[in-house]
Formats: structure tokens, sequence, C-alpha cells
């Protein structure tokens, strides 16, 4: 049984599920998710709530609480062999204390952010599960020193990299700094972009209260760009937005629309394939910054919550950078964040300024993503987590 409870944790749970059907074609694999892990072969008792923060979680409270109700029931009706749980601490630890209650073996695949708020549950999450496979290499100390069995298997998302980059690259070439324009030329060549325009990526995550707050935010990015003189004399930018795939398109119909109207390319499931073919991005914090990093795109981080969730994080949030880019960097500011009010048009378009016209910035910026890009080199996470679960699993 695998639980994921938003769409990053959903693309882990469909590599993961992939891995295991290749382990054992037999298997039966049910579980909480979306379209790709669906498309794995997980049968999906529930789909994924994309609630975060304590004013949008109370908006789908009814569809969590049935959500839970499915899950505690399917354990009991099916007693999986092994529960398999994806971050979404707050879902996963109650219904993990309720499998273990049925003997079930329980593996924590993408560990709750403990480092960042909430410590008192490392000893919570050691009581109650078998592993932890854990994705930043910071994390494992952290769990073993609290006598937790603990790995860090690397991060999936370089698997779905590597699988985009060796379309261009001989296998496992990816690896190496070796990212050059003939790289971004193939990519932009196959989203459908012009290889001679640079290509300026918009990210505005993929929970329904990012796109509400972040997409206004992009509309404007876009059309204050093409209409700034500086940015317009000698630079030929166009514009390209990547849609996660459980993204609701009607819902943000009129503002989709807008960025069309500008000019702007939208790609539905291909965010990989658009950071390939991007020069610079403006990524809403998230794995999709992550993402960017290991595909060496100079980027600024963005994000937006309801008023009362940020100064509830700012309150209970021990960490000096919310992007994974400046925490694996230690804490350094290599990439800009701008949050809630800074998180606007004229801002965005500061930062991109400094990006485009001060090469040593943008150098210096690029080698720390190299370095971070070596931290996850050779790891193979969906193998190494697939093995972990025939383990539990007496397999």
């Amino acid at each position: 049984m695998i639980i994921a409870g938003e769409s990053s944790g959903e693309l882990y749970g469909s590599l993961l599920a992939k891995e295991i059907i290749k382990r054992e074609k037999t298997v039966k694999l049910i579980g909480i998710g979306g379209e790709r892990m669906k498309e794995a072969g997980v049968e999906l008792i529930s789909r994924i709530s994309d609630a975060f923060g304590l004013i949008e979680a109370l908006k789908s409270l009814g569809r969590l609480k049935k959500a839970f109700k499915n899950a505690l029931h399917t354990i009991k009706t099916c007693k999986p062999d092994v529960l398999v749980l994806i971050d979404y601490p707050d879902f996963n630890l109650k219904l993990a204390n309720e499998a273990k209650k049925y003997g079930i073996k329980i593996l924590y695949y993408v560990s709750p952010q403990v480092w960042a708020w909430r410590k008192g549950r490392v000893k919570q999450i050691a009581e109650i599960v078998d592993m932890i496979a854990v994705l930043l290499p910071f994390e494992e100390k952290i769990y073993k020193d609290a006598g937790v069995r603990c790995e860090f298997v690397g991060h999936p998302i370089m698997e779905e990299i590597e699988e985009v980059s060796n379309l261009y690259f001989k296998k496992n070439e990816f690896i190496q700094p070796s990212i050059d324009t003939e790289f971004r030329n193939f990519f932009k060549t196959l989203i459908g972009a012009q290889t001679n325009f640079q290509l300026l990526a918009l990210l505005p995550g993929s929970r329904p209260h990012e796109l509400e707050r972040l997409l206004p935010v992009m509309v404007n990015v876009v059309k204050k760009f093409k209409a700034d003189k500086e940015l317009c004399t000698g630079h030929k930018f166009q514009f390209c937005m990547p849609l996660a795939p459980n993204t609701d398109e009607d819902k943000y119909s009129l503002l989709l629309n807008e960025l069309r109207d500008e000019g702007v390319l939208i790609s539905k499931g291909n965010s990989v394939k658009v950071l390939a073919a991007s020069d610079i991005a403006v990524v809403a914090s998230g794995t999709a910054t992550l993402q960017t990093a290991l595909l060496e795109v100079p980027m600024i981080v963005v994000y937006k919550l309801s008023p009362f969730t940020f100064f509830l994080g700012k309150k209970i949030i021990k960490v000096s950078h919310i992007s994974l880019v400046n925490i694996l960097s230690g804490n350094k500011d290599v990439v800009k964040e701008l949050l809630q009010d800074n998180a606007n048009p004229d801002e965005v378009l500061k930062e991109l300024k400094f990006i485009i016209y001060d090469q040593r910035y943008k150098n210096e910026m690029l080698n720390n993503l190299r370095k971070i890009k070596s931290l996850f080199a050779g790891k193979k996470p969906s193998e190494r987590v697939a093995d972990i679960v025939m383990e539990l699993a007496n397999r």
C-alpha cells in the first residue's frame, strides 16, 4: 500500500510502483495518489488532496477525512504486507499508528521535514516505522541518532531527469556538468520552442493555493518583462509554463488564456523537458527548485501563503531559507527567495536582470547548482526503495 498526498510525492510513488512490479509481476498495489500512480499500476482508493498550510488544509478537511476513512478500511480488510508512506506527515503518521496495530511493516519514504519544524516527531516516527528512506543527505544522521533504521537513497526526481536527459545524452552522461547550448536547443525543439530565443520558464507550483496566488504574479511578470525596454533591447526571450499533470486547467482557464494571449507556451506534464530547455526560471518553492538546480538553470524562487498561515509558519518553522537549493548549500543565499508581498513582478524583474546582465553572479549560482547535483550522482532511489519493500515483505 502506497500513500502519497500531493503531486511530487505521487511522482515518487509511481516510480516506486514500477520498480516493485519489475521485481514481482503478480504484486497487488493499492493506495492514495493520482494519475501517474494509477498508470504505474496502483489501484487508487482515494485521490491526492494537495492541501498545504492551515487555511488550505481546512478547505480540504472533508476530502481528507474521507481519504483517511478509506485508507483505514483498506488496511483492516486487505492487511497489506508493507505500507509505504510518502511525506504527508499529519495524515500518514496517524495512519501508521493504526497500521502498526495489525502488525503491518511500515516504510517511511520521503520523511517529514523534522529539521525545519516539530523536531519532536523524530521520536514518534522512530516508535512507529520499521525503516526510513530519506531523500536529502543530511537527514540520515538525524534519524540514525534517534535509533531509527535509516538510509539516504537519493532523490527520485534525479531518475526522472536522467530519463528525460537520456533522450539527448548517452546513458549516465547526465551526471557530468555538461549541459550546453546544444542540449538546451534539443529540448527547445522538443517542446515546440524557438532555438534562437532564450527561454524563461514559469513554474507556479502544483497545489491549488499555489496556483491561485502565483499564477496572477506570473501573468504580470510576463507583461512587465515584455514592456521593459532594457530587457527587450538586444535580448530575445520566449516564455513557457509547464503545469503539473493533475492541474485542473478549467479552474484556471482565464489566467491560462491570458498567458497564451501573451505568447506563453503552456505545457502540461512536461516540467523536466521544459526546464531542460530553459535558460532561466521563476519557480515556486518546493521540489521544482531542486529539479531546476539539477538541470543547471539559474532561478528565482517565489512563494505565497495565506497571511495567517505565513504568520504561524514564521513562529514555528526554524529555518533561515525555504528553498531546497539554499538549504542544501548550507543555508547560503545561492538563489533569491521572494516571499509573500516580495513575490511581485517588480522584484522578480529586478532579480531577472541581475541574472541576465551580471555574468559573474550567474556563473557563481551555476557553480553552486552543480555542487548540489553532485550530491545525488550515482543514486537510484526507486530501485533501492523497491529492494527495501521486498525485504520488509520477506520476498
